[in-house]
């Protein structure tokens, strides 16, 4: 499986040369499976799905978009991603069944319709779809998907854990551990679903948006890097990815990220724009 990262921002996009390495897109990951030649599956529609197009060499998109949830910077880049946006793609997007028993069209259409925006999601061209999604094990796109809804304020949420048959991946990239407790060195609870998601998977995607000193700050849903390392350690993880960066966390501030943890284990990077990791 190969893992592009196309946008690794959380919150809302971060624009300026004090983001340049790290990449000032949000949430968007794209899959491609093994002996594959171009992305099947995408993780989240935020401003990096407009990087997803290049991964296409100029073809149409012909996959699935799944959502973790519907946050601005998870859903943002739907109209602009150029290579659904044309007549010979087909596209079919999944998020979380809502409470409301809302159809999935009906909700974007919440975000991405007049007066808000000037069309609706069944107004772009090609072929779109639309459905939801339920927590437990689902077939797309030749991966095996498990859903499981973790805790983060402001919405029904999931996290996934996505097998192609040779290599697995877990993707968290919002996630509020803390809701459910302080735990033993009180950056969250290491609970029971976020156990099943991570377990012996390859790579752990998870959010990292806060440094410790933010975590009593803030009430937006959101977790250390620290408490990826050790979910990681406690499921079995092979390695981390720190992912969703707070907007406005300089390069730099990243780099001394990435040197705090350069001899974790298991190992630990910090998600950046524009890299894929072969699994």
């Amino acid at each position: 499986m190969e893992v592009h990262f196309c946008g690794v921002r959380g919150s809302t996009p971060a624009p300026g040369i004090e983001f340049v390495r790290y990449g000032g897109h949000t949430s968007c990951v794209a899959l491609t499976p093994d002996g594959g030649t171009a992305p099947r599956l995408i993780l989240d529609a935020g401003a990096g799905l407009q990087r997803a197009s290049a991964l296409l060499d100029g073809g149409p998109f012909d996959g699935t978009i799944l959502l973790t949830h519907l946050h601005w910077d998870h859903v943002l880049g739907l109209p602009f991603f150029a290579a659904s946006d044309r007549e010979d793609a087909h596209t079919h997007v999944l998020l979380p069944e809502q409470a409301s028993g809302a159809g999935a069209a009906e909700v974007l259409a919440g975000m991405m319709s007049p007066p808000y925006f000037p069309v609706g999601p069944t107004e772009l061209r090609g072929s779109w779809s639309f459905g939801t999604v339920n927590p437990g094990v689902h077939e797309i796109e030749g991966f095996t998907v498990l859903a499981r809804e973790v805790p983060h304020k402001g919405g029904r949420t999931f996290g996934y854990r996505i097998s192609d048959g040779h290599s697995t991946l877990t993707y968290m990239p919002d996630h509020c551990p803390t809701a459910l407790g302080a735990g033993e060195d009180g950056f969250g609870a290491i609970h029971e679903t976020a156990v099943e998601l991570a377990a012996g998977t390859d790579l752990l995607i998870h959010d990292a948006q806060l440094f410790p000193a933010e975590l009593a700050e803030t009430n937006f849903g959101h977790a250390v890097a620290d408490y990826a390392v050790g979910l990681a350690r406690h499921a079995q993880a092979r390695a981390v990815a720190f992912f969703h960066h707070r907007p406005d966390r300089r390069d730099e501030a990243l780099d001394e990220l990435g040197a705090r943890f350069a001899d974790s284990s298991p190992p630990a990077r910090v998600a950046t724009e524009g890299t894929t990791i072969r699994l």
